[in-house]
């Protein structure tokens, strides 16, 4: 099994795919305080949890999702439908820096997938491209509570600390206004039900889809327990587009 199928899968039972509880990722999306008829880009949505929750706080937005999961849009479209949504949520299976979006958007959002684009500076340059003047970015990153050690940054990646983290986001044109830090409850919430959902589909499966899907949820607990739990942080940046 591919990667994006076994991160659909892990998923399933934590749709929001970030170290984040529903009622503060409400709270961030009511700070955006967004205008009727607002216009919301999804940047590697996943299953879409986070447009979807704000289709619902924002009854006359429309939105976008972008992924290169198929399993996860698939998803994501089912759970529009069942939300009375899918009317308001465009899903488009292409990468994030390959969508073109047209009109300027209220709110671009784009949490746990910097990736995407190459790292956080040039996600920031690009969601640039999307927001109109004075709009509004949802930016959740990863950062290093204490210094990792070499292996660990090797293993999960080289983030920066929290100020650095600010100061990126910050750069050419973007000011905070407001921001969540994930506790370390919210980091076990998603780790234990990430680890968990995988482990528990991939041992009701006998075969070598199942065996690799323990495998990696094995792999992975092992890693956060053993390694970065309590010393990696996540922050979801609510950030303002001068002009």
């Amino acid at each position: 099994m591919d990667r994006q199928a076994l991160s659909a899968i892990a998923h399933h039972d934590h749709p929001i795919a970030s170290p984040i509880f529903p009622e503060n990722l409400d709270r961030l999306l009511r700070r955006a305080a967004l205008p009727e008829e607002a216009r919301i880009l999804d940047l590697g949505c996943g299953e879409a949890e986070w447009s979807l929750r704000a289709l619902e706080l924002y009854p006359s937005a429309v939105a976008d999702g972008v992924d290169i999961s198929a399993e996860a849009l698939e998803s994501a479209g089912r759970a529009a439908g069942t939300r009375g949504l899918a009317h308001r949520l465009g899903l488009h299976l292409t990468p994030a820096d390959r969508f073109a979006g047209g009109e300027p958007y209220d709110l671009v959002l784009c949490v746990g997938a910097t990736h995407a684009f190459g790292g956080l500076a040039k996600t920031m340059e690009a969601v640039a491209g999307f927001v109109r003047p004075g709009g509004l970015a949802l930016v959740g990153e990863a950062f290093w509570e204490h210094p990792p050690s070499a292996g660990l940054v090797q293993s999960i990646g080289d983030y920066q600390d929290l100020p650095a983290t600010v100061e990126t986001v910050e750069a050419h044109g973007w000011l905070t206004v407001y921001a969540h830090t994930s506790t370390l409850a919210e980091w076990d919430d998603y780790e234990w039900s990430w680890t968990g959902t995988l482990a528990r589909w991939g041992a009701g499966r006998p075969g070598p889809d199942g065996d690799q899907a323990v495998a990696v949820a094995k792999e992975h607990r092992d890693l956060w327990l053993t390694g970065y739990r309590g010393l990696l942080g996540f922050v979801t940046l609510l950030v303002r587009r001068s002009g």
